[in-house]
């Protein structure tokens, strides 16, 4: 539920406040509903805060009532924006009128309050008449919920049986890369490695297999779990007795496990112990012993901080294993170090196929029967490498093997979500993917569902999911913060909790996308969560036999998306999708998004009914075209309109009209240009244009832009006039701009000229993409050079044309993380002579013709503190060679080089020490692309046999 009661209250405050006047005669009823909401949105917190087992079918049933009360007071506030409020354009005449002809709806309006609140106050009367009642009926003690969390762990901390062939399937190799980790650690304190990654990969078993590896190093070893709700009293008591017990027993040769007779009598009076004299006697046990400990599934750092403080810190190289979902747990855990950090790896295709085989088809099985094949695909495509799934769902089908079963495999592939609420066999697998879940704030558990919408295997763009978590009011206001600082910091949340994998990027050479992505175990669950909570209403053909009373948020994903149907089941079910659109009341849908890039002609034809759209996200529609704009020019609530990667090739002026509008994404389109009239669009924050077919085209910005107050974000424009370079530096909330200026304007001078004093003025600019347009190639950006206040919180610049020399401004940018240049003339060490002093510097991209000079040195002088990444691509004739000194770039990770058809070399990769991935490019014919492949790989293997990281070498040839 995303603005449920608490968004209700803030509007009606607002009514009262503004235009009390025309609610004279329902004020009273307004005041109470608002309380009553109030009441009902502290209890939905409530709920949504609590576990899952905590919440009981009656309580949920409640919870159902009260959360559509809400949804439809949030749109009785909206209809009256839509139909009664006044536009602030409004003149004398056209208010008078407005009087006259609402006076209807602003009666119907306040019978619909009255209607609220009346069923507000009969919703807490039933919960009121049943709540003893089904107090009798509650489950007693023995039926009770166990928390998932014990139940993982008791599972995942049982000893494992030596026969069992796939305990270690695909976690060997990770074992060795672990073990060599610690083993590289020569210091004799005790140290600490972490494990982290997302619930059911494997984390514990393979913290065992190291154990099991290292077992005759250590002199003592145990394995304890930590919950969720972990506190430094009694359950650091349990967590240390356990530890106790554990290293107080040794085996003997005949593998029984024994106490020692010294420490018998100790240990034998563990259980009156408090926390102090378990501590104590831990260090007396392991005083002068070597040992390694395992603590499973932290969850917090002060759970860790407790943990530690009690922890012996021997002098005999001991060892600590902490697993984790957290990465910012895993981080503290580890002291920061890379070298001691671990992100456990999904399952490989051929170990994901050899667990599935062994446990659906017997575990001496080698292969899958041929007719079965196609089922396995499926459900490996679906666990995505995620061994928990793989064995729960293998386990299951290891009854349907038999050819006779096909549509009972079929029937699972389909179902997956919703027989992981009831098939035992999956419940368990459900309860352990949905701990992550649960343990999230309110606030991030709706952003979180909200990724439902999405289909399976869909990589999401970063910034169009946060935008969409704001339009919708997922984002709630923080004080000292933008809404979209706030989106990011969730985001990075969920990242840091293994909720959202992030998928790279993709960089072109105007623009970079950053892709995130949710596992498909995950999605799930989420979807079930969503749909149970009415949150979004899916459609599609894996969501065939769904029905909704009231849809709210509606996505239509395309039937190419999950299994692979045939033509005859297509048309059978496609059908049956359009059946679903035609029948459903569209009137209270707020968000609309359609991943059915072609065949939704029908959809399109009834836009004109989604009157309380917020949320319009129609990307790579290929039906949309022109005719369909008139509708949404008429969507007066919209804050989110995406027509990206569409045909449509003219926007009518009537865009003005929607004057709530925050974001408009008309990338990747046909159109040539945008009407003047955009500029009424006060509310506007991100503006984002190109056209796909001609890249080289931009938007020319028109005079009058400084209206636009709230822009944000503006890409492929082009500044043609003094006043409009005047005007940009009037935008104070500009964050994120990609702008040409034309130097074939007669006010060419006075454009650069007013252009960089707008530039000084632009203190919230995050993002700079600046060029010019010219016939000649030859341009000239040498006006930057002396830019008298540079935008200070700057984290990514780009330059595209001529320059000389890299700006000195440029290396005192605080925040720089990101530089990429093109099209320039760069010599001798100056371009890292300059970017070398950005002190958090993380990525660098150069591009086309950079550089004229021979041979580009990193030298050990440019100390790169920070740098990770570097590319380049689009290669020129020079520079031919690529140094790399001592020192100089010491935290490079990835260097990705383009040989094209020139001659080029690599001198000194022995000396970028933390190297993981070299990539190389070029024409297949070239000689100097082979050799320096197989010079790298030599390095590499260098590498493994002095017990040192590789790095991998990826070629590809154009």
């Amino acid at each position: 539920m995303e603005r449920t009661a608490h968004s209700l209250v803030s509007n009606v405050g607002q009514l009262m406040g503004r235009e009390v006047w025309l609610l004279r005669a329902v004020g009273r009823e307004v005041v109470e509903l608002r309380d009553e909401l109030a009441t009902m949105n502290a209890v939905l917190r409530m709920q949504s805060e609590a576990e899952d087992g905590a919440v009981d079918h009656f309580v949920r049933e409640w919870m159902k009532q009260v959360r559509e009360l809400a949804y439809d007071a949030d749109d009785c506030i909206d209809l009256y924006l839509l139909r009664i409020k006044r536009r602030p354009s409004d003149g004398f005449l056209v208010r008078s009128k407005r009087l006259l002809v609402t006076l209807f709806p602003r009666r119907l309006l306040a019978g619909n309050i009255r209607a609220l609140r009346s069923r507000a106050v009969t919703i807490s009367e039933r919960h009121a008449r049943y709540s003893s009642s089904c107090q009798a009926l509650r489950p007693s003690a023995p039926f009770a919920h166990v928390p998932a969390v014990w139940a993982e762990s008791a599972q995942a901390l049982r000893p494992a049986d030596a026969d069992d062939p796939d305990q270690f399937v695909g976690i060997q190799e990770q074992a060795k890369i672990l073990v060599a980790m610690m083993e590289k650690e020569k210091d004799g304190k005790l140290q600490v490695f972490s494990i982290v990654g997302f619930g059911g990969l494997g984390k514990t078993t393979l913290a065992m297999e190291v154990c099991r590896q290292l077992e005759t190093m250590f002199d003592r070893q145990a394995q304890v779990s930590v919950s969720q709700a972990f506190d430094g009293g009694n359950d650091l008591r349990a967590l240390l007795k356990r530890v106790l017990e554990q290293i107080a027993t040794v085996k003997s040769r005949n593998e029984k496990v024994i106490m020692q007779e010294e420490e018998q009598d100790t240990v034998g009076n563990i259980d009156r112990m408090d926390v102090e004299e378990l501590t104590s006697t831990l260090k007396e046990q392991l005083k002068g012993k070597r040992y390694l400990i395992v603590i499973d599934d932290v969850w917090t750092i002060a759970a860790w901080a407790t943990i530690r403080s009690k922890m012996p810190k021997t002098t005999y190289g001991s060892r600590i294993i902490v697993t984790t979902r957290i990465d910012s747990v895993g981080k503290e855990c580890s002291g920061g170090s890379v070298c001691k950090y671990y992100s456990i790896q999904r399952l490989s295709l051929e170990d994901s196929k050899k667990l599935f085989v062994r446990r659906a088809f017997g575990p001496k099985s080698t292969s899958c029967p041929e007719e079965l094949k196609a089922s396995m695909n499926n459900i490996l495509k679906k666990c995505n490498g995620l061994p928990l799934a793989i064995v729960s769902i293998g386990s299951l089908l290891a009854s349907y093997s038999s050819p006779e079963s096909s549509h009972m495999r079929e029937t699972l592939c389909r179902s997956i979500g919703s027989q992981m609420e009831t098939n035992p066999a999956l419940v368990g697998m459900r309860n352990i993917i949905t701990l992550s879940f649960n343990y999230l704030p309110h606030d991030l558990k709706r952003c979180m569902m909200y990724v439902s919408i999405f289909p399976e295997d869909y990589q999401i763009s970063k910034d169009r999911l946060l935008r969409r978590w704001i339009a919708e009011g997922l984002i709630p206001e923080k004080r000292g913060l933008t809404l979209m600082e706030t989106a990011e910091a969730y985001f990075n949340e969920l990242v840091n909790r293994s909720m959202i994998d992030q998928a790279g990027c993709i960089v072109t050479y105007y623009n970079r996308v950053d892709l995130c992505r949710v596992h498909d175990m995950m999605l799930e669950v989420m979807v079930s969560k969503s749909i149970e909570a009415n949150f979004v209403s899916l459609v599609g053909i894996q969501y065939e036999g769904m029905s909704y009373d009231i849809v709210r948020r509606l996505s239509i994903h395309d039937a190419k998306q999950g299994r692979n149907y045939s033509p005859t089941e297509k048309g059978t079910m496609g059908s049956g999708m359009v059946n679903v659109i035609e029948g459903m009341n569209t009137k209270h849908v707020r968000s609309l998004t359609t991943f059915h890039s072609e065949g939704d002609n029908l959809l399109l034809d009834q836009l004109g009914k989604f009157k309380l759209l917020r949320v319009l996200d129609l990307e790579d529609c290929k039906d949309l075209n022109n005719k369909h704009l008139r509708y949404i020019c008429k969507m007066y609530l919209l804050k989110f309109l995406s027509l990206r990667g569409t045909d449509v090739s003219v926007m009518p002026p009537e865009i003005c009209d929607l004057e709530h509008l925050q974001t408009l994404d008309v990338d990747d389109t046909l159109l040539e240009t945008l009407p003047n009239s955009v500029i009424k669009l006060t509310k506007l924050e991100r503006l984002m244009f190109s056209n796909r077919k001609n890249w080289t085209a931009l938007r020319t910005l028109p005079k009058g832009i400084s209206k636009m107050k709230a822009l944000r974000e503006v890409s492929r424009a082009i500044i043609r006039n003094v006043e409009v370079a005047i005007e940009i530096g009037d935008l104070q909330q500009l964050e994120r701009i990609f702008v040409y200026l034309d130097r074939r304007s007669e006010q060419d001078s006075d454009i650069r000229r007013e252009f960089k004093c707008s530039l000084s003025k632009t203190s919230s600019l995050r993002w700079l993409d600046v060029g010019e347009l010219n016939d000649v190639y030859r341009n000239d950006m040498d006006y930057l050079m002396d830019l008298d206040t540079p935008p200070q919180l700057l984290r990514y610049l780009r330059f595209a044309g001529y320059i000389s020399r890299i700006p000195d401004w440029v290396g005192s940018l605080a925040f720089l993380t990101e530089f990429t240049i093109s099209c320039a003339e760069l010599v001798g060490d100056q371009p890292f002579e300059v970017l070398c002093k950005a002190p958090i510097l993380n990525s660098i991209l150069f591009q086309v013709h950079f550089y004229i000079d021979e041979d580009l040195v990193a030298r050990s002088a440019h100390k790169f503190r920070m740098l990770k990444n570097m590319r380049v691509i689009n290669a020129a004739k020079t520079p031919k060679v690529f140094s790399f000194e001592e020192d100089s770039m010491t935290k490079l990770e990835i260097l990705e080089l383009d040989f094209g058809g020139w001659h080029k070399s690599i001198v000194g990769i022995q000396h970028l020490t933390n190297l993981k991935q070299v990539r190389l490019s070029g024409y297949g014919n070239n000689i100097s692309l082979i050799d320096a492949a197989n010079e790298l790989k030599a390095e590499s293997d260098r590498r493994g046999r002095s017990n040192l990281f590789p790095f991998t070498v990826v070629v590809r040839y154009g």
